[in-house]
C-alpha cells in the first residue's frame, strides 16, 4: 500500500508516521504545504492513501483539489472539527481529530483496506491487447458544441473557440468573433471533451486554444500572462504550478 502524509508540523507528521509503522504502514513521503504537494502530484504516481491534514502553512489542503484532480482515497487528520462536511464531499474515508488516537488511527486504516478495491488477475484476449495499444491521439473528440442563444440553439465549432472560462459559477465559450456563450458543463467535466494538443487548462479557471495565443509575457512569481488574438476581457496567467508543463505541451 503507497500511502503518504500532507501535514505542515513536522513533530506531527513523525508522531503520524511512526504510529503507522506500529500498524505494519509506511509512509515515507511527507509534504508539508498546498505548494509543495501540487508539485509533488505533478510529477508522481498518486498513492492508494494520503493522510491529510487541512489547515497548511500556506493555505487549506483543499485548494490542492482545485489544481489537482486526486483519485487517492484520504483520511483527514486536523484539530478542527468545521470543516467535515467538506471533507466528506472529496473521497474521504475517515476524519480524525488531534491529537490522533491509536485505536481510531487503526480504525480508519481498517476501514479503508475493507473498502479498498481488490486487485485481481485479468487476462487479455487478442483484441484487448489491440484497444490498449491504440493511439490515444485517434480517439475521438467533441468537434463543436451546441449552446443555447435566446429560443434558439446555435453549433460552435472548436477551431471558433479562443478559450473557455469559468465566471460567477458558470461556463463559457470565447469565440474568435468577440462573442461569449454560456455552456452547461463545468471545466472539470469539458477535461475528457478538449482535444489535449489544442486545449491546455492554465489555471482552474482558463482553458486555452493553442491557436489563439498571440503573445506571452512573463508574470509576477515566475507566471506566465497570455495575449489572446481577441479575448482581453481580463488578464489570462498562467498558474505558477503549471507553467513548466505549459512550456512543455507548447513545444
Amino acid at each position: 500500500m503507497n500511502v503518504i502524509i500532507i501535514e505542515d508540523e513536522k513533530p506531527s507528521a513523525r508522531r503520524l508516521q511512526r504510529m503507522l509503522n506500529e500498524l505494519g504502514i509506511e509512509a515515507e513521503t511527507m509534504l508539508h504545504s498546498v505548494e509543495e504537494s501540487i508539485q509533488w502530484f505533478q510529477e508522481n504516481t498518486h498513492p492508494d492513501l494520503i493522510f491529510l491534514d487541512i489547515q497548511l502553512s500556506d493555505g487549506l489542503s483543499f485548494e490542492i483539489f482545485e489544481t489537482i484532480k486526486i483519485k487517492s482515497a484520504i483520511i483527514f487528520t486536523t484539530a478542527y472539527d468545521e470543516y467535515a462536511l467538506q471533507a466528506f464531499k472529496l473521497n474521504s474515508i475517515d476524519y480524525l481529530l488531534k491529537p490522533i488516537d491509536t485505536d481510531e488511527l487503526e480504525n480508519a486504516v481498517t476501514k479503508y483496506q475493507e473498502n479498498a478495491p481488490k486487485k485481481q488477475a485479468v487476462t487479455l484476449d487478442f483484441t484487448d491487447i489491440k484497444n490498449l495499444l491504440v493511439n490515444p491521439l485517434d480517439r475521438e473528440y467533441k468537434k463543436r458544441f451546441s449552446v443555447k442563444v435566446g429560443q434558439h440553439l446555435k453549433l460552435i465549432n472548436v477551431d471558433e473557440i479562443e478559450c473557455i472560462y469559468s465566471e460567477n459559477k458558470g461556463t463559457y465559450l470565447f469565440t474568435t468573433d468577440g462573442r461569449n456563450y454560456l455552456l452547461d458543463k463545468t471545466l472539470d467535466q469539458l477535461e475528457d471533451d478538449l482535444e489535449p494538443q489544442t486545449f491546455y487548462r492554465i489555471n482552474r479557471k482558463f482553458y486555452v486554444n493553442i491557436n489563439a495565443i498571440k503573445d506571452m509575457v512573463s508574470y509576477t512569481n515566475s507566471r506566465l500572462q497570455i495575449k489572446l488574438k481577441a479575448y482581453n476581457e481580463q488578464e489570462v496567467i498562467v498558474a505558477r504550478e503549471r507553467v513548466k508543463d505549459f512550456k512543455a505541451w507548447l513545444e
